[in-house]
């Protein structure tokens, strides 16, 4: 190779301009029209934090995960084999022109952990997994394998014949199978037994055929009556209280047995094991209103007395190491775990110390460690759910990673919004991408990069209002800019209490015997770190009582059938106002009944299942995406069909039937609410399953509000909502107290507890180190003393 032609090749090999692969330093995003954005183009820088604000419903989520996430996740799916996605869930490709620069997306949301009785703080995080291989090695005395410390693993034993095959040759040969488990047989893992009211379950006095069960579903009518009748173990015409002791046996607990009914083979249970494992083997908040109150009514759980509510076997119970049992570990505080298991000094078992140790260092890091392995995952808030997903990525090695979090810093405490910013700038730091939709002000001002969407919300939204740095955003004009500095003055005058709720000696989890007299007749709000004992003070001494409206963080549930109107009661009246002008069935007026259009059944689109490839939706050429029969649209309630009704936005409904022909104080009264709320721009027929996180919360806020009650609680009733909402719901509250209502409010939010008449702060720290009453008074006294952490926040809040 000549002079010449080297230096040709070694300029083709070195380019003196930047590398190609460091041109794409941007996720592009153009043209995207999920739910209500309107052909939003936006470029993100990569390796930065954004973050999304402006009012609930503006499309921030429709953005930030309903897009990016979504895409980046769908293109990861379609990595594997047809035979692989078969078996993963269909993702459809958002409505956007192009997304370009994606990476691998971690969603970290707001969703509730599945509140599956057997499941635990320790088993969602991989901690118990952890600790069970840690006692299976270390433990004294030996019990066995990793499974014999697990509540969810019961101990078996088989054994029969089993054939084998060796060349040309077959044998049969005896064998034996053992597996050791860890789970209490008197509980089967559960930590409690049931027992049940039996007097609840049937009216002796009647026989079967009379209607003697009151379990919901059981009806003689139907499958049970003809497995009742055909059974043969009584007779159904004889009172139950006639029964012999053998007959009421079967009737009640007697095991699965095989029966034969008119020729049909099927299986007879005692109504005691269908129970257990129809109803109680589910969580009891999902179950039906109606289900759910029998179970209430008719069984009652106390504490297992075989495991004292461990849930594990004695003999699981009795390996310790240096005293401690692995129960014994799991109900620690995870802060005094991570100290227990750093004194820990096995070499054999050094690795796994070293990840033990980590996981539950991260639980404190986290602010969690007032947390204990053995709480039950469904009694987790959506902001401690959160929290305890982040665990897994905070020793991740990933780097270039878009890590996508929904409002990270709910149910925080503002001296806990630190903490959580340093975590999501340490994630920046290592090379990601964050992505947050947040309306915290303390976590829009770390942001490198601020994108405001809006101006308003739902129809009203859909737009980038602006982007840029945090400066430029409180120039910006913007609802988020005009509103990022406001400040809730102190009352000059804060109400008078008409009377006191006493509480004495509670001790509902860390509680320790707090007494205290609530102020009723005022707004009093009740704060503290993450883990204090707020909770466990009013939800569990002031909650269930005759006369309290207790309004917390569940989550609504809803399918793409059910909308605003479905959900707060709403569409009866207006069914019924519909059926009246038109001398017709009310049914006809329900998409989900018998109004509904035949060929998409109400859904209002076609749905095709292609299998595992996303499956296609297309409105409905039958009804044109109405729901209902043509027939039906042609009866009219003050010149409007039915469709137009759903259609409508809450504030034009409000008008719509407060006068003239649609004239419905029914359905006007629960349009007032929402409007009360801040919901005024929803359409009433909008899917639940569309609606943002704070949409809902406050969409579950009007419909509770119509409950008759002296005594307010709302758990947290800030979530989701953007500071310039937050102005509306201080009106709403004031509203509520100026009515004779008393409120109770458990937060955070600075504005929520400067507007309150009487502040009580628990702590002074989480976990055993709160459950005290470290302060109760006036916000004005509060910030004058400085004496609790509640203090200083709010005077720094008030640049007092």
């Amino acid at each position: 190779m000549n002079k010449a032609t080297r230096k040709a090749t070694q300029a083709t090999a070195r380019p003196s301009g930047p590398h190609a692969a460091d041109r794409h330093d941007l996720i592009r995003v153009h043209g995207a029209r999920v739910n209500n954005l309107k052909d939003v183009s936006i470029e993100l820088p990569k390796r930065r934090l954004t973050v999304f604000t402006g009012v609930s419903g503006s499309g921030k989520s429709s953005l930030v995960f309903g897009t990016i996430a979504a895409e980046s996740q769908r293109l990861i799916n379609e990595t594997y084999s047809a035979f692989v996605q078969g078996f993963m869930p269909t993702m459809a490709r958002p409505e956007v022109d192009v997304l370009d620069g994606l990476t691998t997306a971690i969603v970290v949301d707001q969703e509730r952990i599945g509140s599956n009785p057997r499941s635990t703080v320790g088993t969602v995080t991989d901690a118990n997994a952890m600790l069970r291989i840690l006692f299976s090695r270390l433990g004294k005395p030996h019990i066995g394998p990793p499974s014999a410390f697990a509540f969810n693993v019961t101990s078996v034993t088989a054994s029969g014949a089993i054939t084998v095959e060796r060349g040309a040759r077959t044998r049969t040969v005896k064998e034996t199978f053992s597996r050791t488990g860890g789970m209490c047989q008197r509980c089967e893992g559960m930590g409690s037994i049931s027992d049940f009211d039996l007097s609840a379950l049937y009216d002796d006095s009647k026989s079967l055929n009379e209607g003697a069960l009151a379990i919901p579903g059981y009806s003689m009518d139907g499958w049970y009556g003809r497995i009742f009748r055909g059974c043969g173990f009584f007779d159904p015409d004889k009172p139950i209280r006639k029964f012999s002791k053998k007959q009421l046996h079967d009737l009640l607990y007697r095991e699965p047995t095989r029966i034969k009914v008119d020729g049909v083979n099927l299986t007879y249970a005692g109504l005691i094991p269908t129970i257990q494992k129809s109803f109680l083997s589910k969580d009891i908040d999902s179950l039906q209103p109606h289900v759910r109150a029998f179970v209430e009514r008719v069984v009652t759980f106390t504490v297992c007395p075989d495991c004292g509510g461990t849930r594990l076997s004695e003999a699981a119970r009795s390996s310790k190491i240096k005293g401690i049992s692995i129960a014994d570990a799991c109900a620690m505080q995870i802060s005094d775990l991570a100290g227990w298991v750093r004194g820990l000094d096995a070499p054999s078992v050094a690795p796994l110390l070293a990840a033990l140790t980590h996981t539950l260092e991260s639980f404190v890091a986290i602010g969690l460690g007032y947390l204990s392995l053995d709480r039950p995952s469904g009694t987790l808030s959506g902001g401690e759910a959160q929290r305890t997903r982040m665990i897994r990525h905070l020793g991740s090695s990933l780097t270039d990673v878009t890590y996508v979090f929904d409002e990270p810093t709910t149910g925080l405490h503002p001296h806990d919004v630190a903490r959580m910013n340093a975590l999501l700038l340490q994630l920046r730091d290592k090379g990601n991408t964050v992505l947050v939709v947040e309306h915290e002000p303390e976590t829009i001002a770390i942001a490198d990069h601020v994108v405001d969407l809006g101006p308003g919300a739902g129809s009203d939204g859909g737009r980038v209002c602006f982007q840029g740095d945090v400066e430029g955003l409180r120039r910006s004009g913007t609802i988020t800019g005009r509103h990022f500095d406001d400040r809730t003055p102190l009352k000059k005058k804060p109400r008078a209490p008409s009377g006191t709720l006493p509480v004495r000696g509670a001790t509902t989890h860390n509680l320790r015997g707090v007494d205290v007299d609530i102020p009723l007749g005022v707004l009093v709000v009740v704060t503290g770190v993450a883990g204090s004992g707020k909770s466990s003070l009013i939800h569990g001494s002031v909650g269930g009582h005759d006369g309290v409206v207790a309004i917390d963080q569940s989550p609504i549930r809803g399918s793409r059938r059910s909308n605003p109107a479905t959900y707060t009661g709403l569409l009866e009246p207006i069914r019924k106002a519909f059926a009246k002008a038109n001398d017709v069935k009310p049914a006809l007026f329900s998409a989900n009944s018998e109004g509904a259009c035949p060929t998409c059944n109400g859904i209002g689109v076609i749905y095709t299942d292609l299998a595992m490839m996303a499956g296609a939706t297309a409105p409905c050429e039958e009804c044109e995406g109405k729901r209902f029969q043509a027939s039906v649209l042609e009866y009219r309630l003050g010149g409007r069909d039915i469709s137009q009704v759903l259609a409508m936005p809450v504030a034009e409904a409000a008008a719509f039937f407060g006068t003239g022909k649609a004239h419905t104080p029914a359905a006007h009264a629960i349009l007032e609410r929402l409007v009360d709320v801040g919901l005024g721009y929803l359409t009433l027929g909008q899917p639940l399953t569309t609606l943002s996180g704070g949409e809902r919360q406050r969409l579950k806020l009007a419909t509770r509000m119509a409950e008759k009650g002296g005594v307010y609680v709302l758990d947290e009733p800030t979530t989701g909502l953007h500071l310039a909402d937050v102005e509306q719901l201080l009106g709403l509250l004031d509203r509520l107290v100026d009515a004779g209502k008393s409120v109770i409010v458990i937060e955070h939010h600075q504005a929520v507890m400067a507007h309150a008449d009487w502040i009580i702060d628990l702590g002074p720290g989480a976990g055993h180190e709160g459950g005290l009453i470290v302060y109760e008074g006036t916000p004005a006294d509060l910030v004058k003393a400085r004496s609790t952490l509640t203090g200083e926040h709010l005077a720094a809040y008030l640049g007092r």
